[in-house]
Formats: C-alpha cells, structure tokens, sequence
C-alpha cells in the first residue's frame, strides 16, 4: 500500500464524507439510479418497458459487479459500456431496454451535476457551522478592546469581536453565493448524442412533448426541478467553472482568516488550538508555530489557482463537444471539494479553539492610546480654557518626542507625562488618565457586532439550526 501515490486530499486533509460523495461507488450507484430512472420515465410514456424489467434493475442498484464491468472495460474501451454490460449481467430481463435511446452522457453528466449539488450542499452545511463559531466567538469578545490596523501600522481602536464580524461577513457573502449556485443547479437530462434528443423523438415517434415529459420525469425522479433546455451532447461547461469558483470565493474567505490569525499569533494576541503533545518544530522545541492556518492558507492558494481549469476546459469546447474536457473534470472538481472540504474543517477547528490573550492585547493597545487620545485630550483641555491652535502645536511637538523615545531608545511611551508637565495643559496626570479607557475608542464597534448577529446572522442560523452541530475531526 505504500508504493504507489495517494493523494494528500484523501489522506490527510478531506473528510470521508466527502470523499464518499466523489467515490467510486457513488457513481456508479448513481449511474444505475439514472438508467432506473431513464426506464421507469420510458415506460410512464408508453414505450415497452415493464415493471418487471425495472424492478429487477432496482434489485441490483447497488450491488456492483466491478469484476465483470473491468473485465470488459479491458476489451471495449468503453466505460460506460462496460457497466452497461455488468448490469445487463446481473439483469438478463432488463438487458435489452438498459440505456434505452441514450448516450454515454446521460449517465456520466447527469452524475456529475448530482455529485456537485450534493458536495455543494456539504461544503453549505460545514459553512454554515463555521459562521456559528464565529457568532459564538464575535459575541463573547465584542466588548474587548484592541488595537485595530490599517496597513498593518496601528490605527484606531476596534473589539476582537468586531474584527471577528470582519471574517464573518465575507462567510454570509459566500453563503448567499452558494445559495444562488445550487438552486441554480439542473440535470443535463436525456438529450442525445449531440442535443438534439433525435433518438427519442424517434422512440416517441415525433412526440415532441413527450420529449419534453421525458427530461421533466428524470429530474424530478433525481430530485432536481428540471433539466437544462438546451444543450450540445454535454450540460455547459460553463457550470463548472461556476461551481469552482464559487469554492474558490469560500477559498478566499477563509485565506484572509488565516493570514488574520497568523499574524495576530505573531502578536501574541490570538493563538489557534495548540495541543498538549504537538510539536511546533523539530529543532526549536519552544515554538507554537500556527500550523493549521498555515495550511488553511495552502489549501486556498490551490483551490484559487483551480479556478483555471475549467474555466480553460468550457472556453475551449468544439461546437457541441469534445472529449478533451475528460481528464481534467476527473481530477479538478473532485480535488477543488476536497481541498475546500478540508479548508472547512481547519477553519470550524480553529475558530472553536481560538485562544484569546487580553492582557497581551491591553498592553500593546495602551502603549499606542496615547498618540489615538490627543484629540480627546486636546478637546478636555479647550474646555478647561485653553487655546485650541496652540495646544494643537504643543501635542504635535510633545507626541514626536515622545515617538523618538519609544523608537530610538526603546523606551515605554510618556506621553502623558510630557503633557502632564507641560503649563499649557490645565490637566493632572490624574486627569490625563482618565482619558485612557480603551472603551471610548472603539466607536460602535460593541453595537455593530450586536446588530450583525441579529440582524444578518441569526437569522441564517436559525433558518439552518438542522445542519448545526458539526465538529471538526483533522487528520493531522
């Protein structure tokens, strides 16, 4: 088992639920429920095709003679025909009407319009629990101060929960993406060999409506509302890059989380979960390194790069198909639903681990206050009599000594002390004090997060209160 190559997104990163829904076995079965559900319409309409016949083929819906489809996939060098053989093995009576008037699309575009949907509805659910972490951890520390940044230089203060806000809202907007993609999702249906459905016009002997009826009777027997109308022999190529992208946008999200976290690590503010045995590095046996957002990151830069595929695969189709949009479908929509799956558990874990350090936070936010008072300071100051413009000159000069001292000496900042001191200030350092609570900052950052969750994402959590629950299980 250890010659040959595994992909990291099976062994390590994507969970079996997913990788259940891209397995073989689930296609296949797929396949037989599409033929089960192309002879059941068929025989609805009034073709020759007996209850007899489909009920033996729902007796062997899932029990898949692999040996005999591989067997004869070796001699045709077809696959579709193979298991359309293997099926017929197992079904003498229905061997005759299996695949009736389709093609090799049928079955394999119908599945992967299935398979997609149903990962879709995977990636929503552990999306969905994500933002109720997030929820949870935004409301907890809504009120807690800390430095905000804008270029990554200190800026005006913000809350831990605000910021948190920040990463959840990008989530709802990939959730309202997500909705509009799979309500959007429809089945190729029975179309024929290049759209035209001529074979079951030709089977219906030129009843277009029950053509018509035909698709209707598939996708409602799948689950889906309707088919596409129009198409060459295969759905558009464009829903694939669709879909990729709308994984790539959740992709997105949870890069700019992970960059988030690793820096505010960096800090010393906010760490992810770092368990009791877990080695940082193997030489600095002191490190904490953020692991886990790392490959948050990882992941995402694969999924965004995936994109490419099949936007390449669509923009390069023949007139109403070529084969070479094959190969790369196998590989870059069942990897880009790992790799997103993946990415989802990461995040689900570290948001419900998230180590927040409030004295770290206090102490950095204090040391910059200061410099973020003066304004308050100054108007404190009119109040008491002063003059507004030299007041002005004075904090400006006061504020760049003491900005000297903390950069070229290394010092703590005193620039309250410097005020305090200074005869055109009526103020004590008493006074000064005062105007060091962090909570007069944040503006209404404690309010904004308040009305965010109810507003926007209690609702949706609410609405989904049935898929919440979800606890993240990572490989390594």
């Amino acid at each position: 088992m250890y010659d040959k190559y595994v992909s990291p997104l099976s062994e390590r990163y994507a969970s079996s639920e997913m990788q259940y829904i891209f397995s073989q076995d689930k296609k296949f079965t797929t396949w037989r429920r599409l033929w089960i559900a192309l002879a059941e319409a068929e025989h609805e309409l009034g073709l020759p095709v007996t209850e007899e016949q489909i009920t033996e083929l729902r007796a062997h819906q899932d029990d898949i003679n692999y040996d005999v489809a591989r067997a004869r996939e070796k001699e045709v060098r077809h696959d579709v025909m193979s298991h359309v053989y293997a099926y017929g093995v197992q079904c003498p009576m229905a061997k005759g009407i299996i695949h009736l008037g389709a093609t090799s699309c049928y079955v394999g575009d119908n599945t992967d319009i299935i398979i997609m949907t149903e990962a879709l509805r995977l990636v929503r659910k552990k999306l969905v629990n994500v933002m109720d972490e997030l929820a949870r951890f935004a409301a907890r520390y809504k009120d807690q101060p800390t430095l905000a940044f804008t270029h990554f230089q200190p800026a005006q203060p913000t809350t831990v929960g605000k910021r948190a806000c920040l990463w959840l809202q990008d989530l709802v907007l990939d959730l309202e993406e997500l909705d509009h993609v799979i309500a959007s999702m429809k089945l190729l249906g029975s179309k024929g060999t290049t759209g035209t459905q001529a074979s079951f016009l030709e089977l219906f002997d030129g009843d277009h409506e029950k053509c018509r009826q035909l698709d209707q009777k598939i996708a409602e027997k799948m689950g889906f509302s309707a088919c596409y109308p129009v198409s060459g022999q295969t759905y558009s190529r464009k829903i694939d890059s669709r879909v990729l992208n709308v994984l790539a946008q959740v992709a997105v999200s949870a890069h700019k989380f992970s960059n988030d976290i690793r820096l505010l690590q960096h800090l010393k503010e906010v760490e992810e979960p770092f368990e009791k045995n877990q080695i940082g590095s193997s030489a600095m046996a002191y490190k904490r390194n953020p692991m886990r957002s790392e490959r948050i990151a990882s992941l995402a830069n694969y999924v965004m790069s995936d994109v490419m595929n099949p936007m390449l695969t669509a923009s390069t189709q023949w007139f109403e198909r070529t084969l070479d949009d094959s190969a790369n479908k196998r590989i870059s929509i069942p990897e880009g639903f790992l790799a997103v799956d993946g990415i989802l558990d990461l995040y689900l874990n570290v948001v419900d681990g998230l180590v927040v350090y409030p004295k770290v936070i206090e102490k950095r936010l204090m040391a910059e206050l200061p410099f973020m008072a003066t304004e308050n300071i100054m108007m404190d100051a009119v109040k008491a009599g002063g003059d507004r413009q030299e007041l002005h000159e004075r904090i400006r000069t006061l504020s760049m000594e003491a900005g000297r001292r903390v950069k070229e000496e290394g010092e703590e900042n005193d620039l309250l002390k410097r005020i305090a001191e200074d005869p055109v200030f009526p103020m004590s350092y008493a006074d000064l004090e005062k105007a060091m609570d962090p909570a007069r900052y944040v503006g209404r950052a404690p309010r904004q997060v308040e009305e965010f969750l109810e507003e926007v994402v209690r609702p949706i959590l609410t609405e989904n209160r049935d898929l919440l629950g979800v606890k993240a299980q990572i490989q390594v």
